[in-house]
């Protein structure tokens, strides 16, 4: 083994050299052939998720056949026999001897000639095989196996190199699609474009941002839905030391409480029916980031206790998993609800509360905002005239009068949604706010007037209604609309423009039926 240390220590120069493991493996090949009548160099990932091996590394061959398919497909049967032979480390001497797993599996069609294959593993798990290829009439011998041990390990990190460089392409891409989403949502240009408002009504908000945004202490939102607390969460990251990293976005209320552990800290494979691969938690992709944890006071109390420890010590473990794992994510959480006295009536952690609450920043809503209408307006306007391709058109002084009269229960949002509905109902003549804010045609059935304060305020009556009780107002008149359907293209999602798992969350914690809606309009006829 003496005479093969030279051998190696090129070999490891190499395999860190390069990060892409076709590279690396191309490098390494020919050195190979010079000591090992290895004439075809092959490395091959597992994917468990898409249940097949494939190639993704090959020294150029001399007279060895090439492989025909790069990939090859697994039977969900033989991954646990595939699995459990790279578990052991052992390294099979082909065709010679057969091995407790088919050789199909592994060498890839139209090899021919002997084969050594050895499993490349990382601290997850099986990543992929190592096969050297001796073409006919060569043959490997009982020391060549051996040393095939020993460039497991380069193998190994250059695998793993690969593989780490796939996962920040790809987090890098969805944070990209995410971001392009995003500002065609926002009409701007860049992320970082002024927040309208933020020299005027929401100056003290942006205040606050400006004094925490360096530190990373958790900060909670506070403020009614549609308010803008994703675009403050944003502007806290963008102003941070974390701009680089991932911002990340989970709605806690959409996410089924079955599934609240696993979409947060991530799983192991196994660790419960459909669970074929090892998947990562929002917390370990947001991992150098911020995570901002909307509607964070619909978790329930077990997932609170896990989002607590993460809280202290930035430590967790994947569900099924026994490693303790570590992150470094800065939390923004946000809420409409009344969190103190969600405490006090048992269905929030003290505890929690007071890890989340050490820096609240409320945001006034958009009735408490009059100074910021005009440009508001002007704004989503602007948005609207790009994304339906009409005339750029400016809301005129008696539209921006009744624009400051309405109450706006939905807040931003919902300004968003009237704004567009006046753009197409104006047909690019005009923006036609009487009718946007009035009356709203189901896409079956005959208008309905929505719930709302009339346009000209009027002092508090004795009772007023809470806001819980104005939201389901404004939503039982959607199902009314809409007959009691939820998604689709004539659901009631659809036409309160928010996400359906969004709607029903809201409807539960409501105590609204949809089934009550059910031939509403039919009846009333």
């Amino acid at each position: 083994m003496q005479r093969f240390m030279s051998l190696l220590l090129k070999v490891w120069r190499e395999a860190c050299r390069h990060i892409e493991i076709h590279e690396s493996t191309s490098r390494i090949a020919p050195l190979l052939r010079k000591h090992l009548p290895a004439d075809l160099v092959l490395v091959r990932r597992i994917d468990l998720e898409r249940l097949c091996v494939e190639t993704v590394g090959a020294g150029a061959p001399t007279s060895a056949s090439q492989p025909q398919a790069a990939r090859t497909a697994l039977n969900p049967e033989d991954v646990d026999g595939l699995l459990a032979w790279c578990r052991r480390g052992e390294v099979l001497h082909m065709p010679h001897e057969d091995g407790a797993i088919s050789p199909g599996l592994i060498v890839p069609r139209g090899v021919e000639g002997e084969v050594l294959v050895a499993p490349l593993c990382g601290e997850d798990g099986p990543l992929g095989l190592l096969l050297l290829v001796a073409s006919p009439p060569r043959s490997f011998s009982a020391l060549h196996k051996e040393v095939t041990k020993v460039l497991v390990e380069p193998f190994e990190v250059a695998l793993e190199n690969d593989r780490q460089l796939r996962t920040m392409k790809t987090h890098r891409e969805a944070a990209e699609a995410d971001r392009r989403s995003l500002l065609t949502k926002l009409g701007r240009q860049e992320i970082s474009e002024a927040i309208v408002g933020a020299e005027s009504g929401l100056r003290s908000v942006m205040e606050r941002v400006r004094l925490v945004a360096g530190s990373d202490v958790p900060v909670l939102l506070f403020g009614e839905t549609g308010s803008g607390k994703e675009v403050i969460a944003r502007a806290i990251h963008v102003r941070s030391g974390r701009e680089s990293g991932p911002f990340l976005r989970v709605n806690c209320g959409a996410i089924p409480p079955e599934l609240i552990d696993s979409v947060l800290f991530g799983h192991e494979r196994g660790s419960f029916t459909g669970a074929v691969a090892m998947r990562k938690g929002w917390f370990e992709r947001a991992d150098g980031g911020t995570l901002f944890l909307d509607e964070i006071g619909e978790l329930p109390l077990a997932a609170q206790v896990r989002l607590l420890r993460i809280l202290q010590d930035g430590t967790f473990e994947r569900v099924g998993g026994q490693r303790e794992l570590m992150v470094d994510v800065r939390v923004v959480a946000a809420t409409n609800r009344n969190l103190q006295k969600m405490v006090t009536d048992g269905l929030f952690r003290d505890d929690l509360w007071y890890r989340i609450a050490v820096f609240p920043i409320h945001l006034p809503a958009l009735r408490d905002r009059p100074e910021d209408m005009p440009a508001l307006a002007a704004h989503f306007a602007l948005r609207a005239a790009k994304r339906f391709g009409l005339p750029i058109l400016v809301p005129a002084q008696e539209d921006l009068a009744l624009l400051i009269g309405y109450d706006w229960p939905g807040n931003i949002r919902e300004l968003a949604a009237v704004i567009d509905r006046a753009a197409i109902l104006g047909d690019g003549k005009r923006l036609e706010f009487v009718k946007a804010l009035g009356v709203t045609q189901a896409r079956s059935g005959p208008p309905v007037e929505l719930p709302h304060t009339p346009a000209v305020r009027s002092e508090a009556p004795a009772e007023f209604p809470t806001l819980d009780a104005v939201v389901g107002a404004h939503i039982k008149a959607a199902l009314a609309a809409t007959q009691g359907r939820i998604e689709g293209a004539q659901g009631a999602a659809r036409l309160l423009e928010i996400n359906p798992h969004t709607l029903r969350a809201r409807m539960r914690k409501l105590g609204i039926d949809w089934k009550e809606f059910r031939g509403v309009l039919q009846s009333s006829r």
